[in-house]
């Protein structure tokens, strides 16, 4: 098998393709012929190092959490998927950006028919990040207003859609660009957040889904009402920040893999209330590339590498 390797911590550009043996799934594991693997922020982020403290790696890996391809072998416990089967999943923190790749079966789910390989392996991290934000740890419920940043991003792209399922006013920051891109996938609102002040344009915010951090974070205190919840997957909001009038709720949380609640997901695509966009897709043997790309910001959805090549 192919594998792209972190023989050291830092730049993308110095990623290796290397030739390995195939790994073997254990009892509860599958084995995937990987077709393309997602590209999301933790990924370039553990490459550079800035992750090493929290995520410690034996040198070198291969980066990647999303995947999707077709299983080949499956452990002897694994009585839910067979040989030929079409999966995607949030397989772990490291191991997609290869041809194959062992996964624990629980992190896997079906792929839609309708979805091609780049577009499933776009949906994992981002969809289930989205959903467990709104409903886990935000307690979204129909009615309520929802402020969404970087909302055309991956995840950004997933929230709106499913907020927008469950019945909330949903308003998205993006830039200009992504107008509407963003009023497509569902937001009532769309704000220019280079030429406009989101604090000044909105108020008596239920739920803020920040997925930008530094500043932004910070003074999306001030549009929540009582009772209110920041929910942010970059970083811990300071509840006790000067701007957090209303006593809000700040949660910080990191991605559960879950392969049922991916299956739920993947049915909603499967019946068209769900969509993936795809901004880039690139081989395998230009995964700096790609991560420089994903690196840059302002994406449409999500970059992808395609792995087939």
């Amino acid at each position: 098998m192919k594998a792209m390797q972190v023989a050291a911590y830092g730049s993308p550009d110095a990623l290796t393709i290397a030739e390995l043996d195939d790994p073997v799934p254990g009892d509860n594991e599958v084995l995937v012929d990987v077709a393309a693997a997602g590209v999301n922020p933790i990924d370039w982020k553990i490459v550079s190092g800035a992750m090493k403290t929290f995520i410690p790696l034996p040198l070198p890996f291969t980066p990647g959490v999303d995947a999707a391809g077709t299983v080949i072998a499956v452990g002897r416990n694994v009585a839910t998927l067979t040989p030929g089967d079409e999966v995607m999943g949030f397989i772990g923190i490291v191991g997609a950006y290869a041809t194959r790749v062992v996964v624990d079966a629980s992190r896997l789910a079906l792929k839609p028919a309708r979805l091609s390989f780049a577009e499933a392996a776009a949906m994992p991290a981002a969809t289930l990040t989205a959903w467990q934000a709104l409903h886990e740890h935000g307690a979204l419920q129909a009615g309520q207003k929802v402020l969404i940043h970087a909302a055309a991003g991956g995840v950004g792209s997933a929230a709106v859609q499913l907020a927008k399922l469950a019945g909330a006013h949903v308003i998205g920051t993006a830039s200009s660009g992504n107008r509407e891109y963003v009023q497509s996938l569902g937001a009532a609102v769309f704000i220019d957040y280079r030429a406009q002040d989101f604090a000044e344009q909105v108020s008596q915010v239920d739920l803020v889904l920040d997925l930008v951090g530094g500043t932004t974070q910070a003074r999306s205190w001030s549009v929540l009402k009582r009772g209110g919840v920041l929910v942010s997957t970059v970083s811990r909001p300071d509840a006790g920040h000067a701007g957090n009038a209303a006593q809000a709720t700040g949660r910080h949380f990191a991605t559960r893999a879950d392969g049922p609640q991916l299956a739920a997901l993947a049915g909603l695509h499967a019946s068209d209330e769900l969509r993936t966009h795809v901004d880039t897709v690139f081989p395998l043997s230009e995964a700096g590339n790609a991560l420089a790309r994903s690196m840059g910001g302002h994406l449409r959805g999500k970059v992808v590498l395609d792995v087939t090549g």
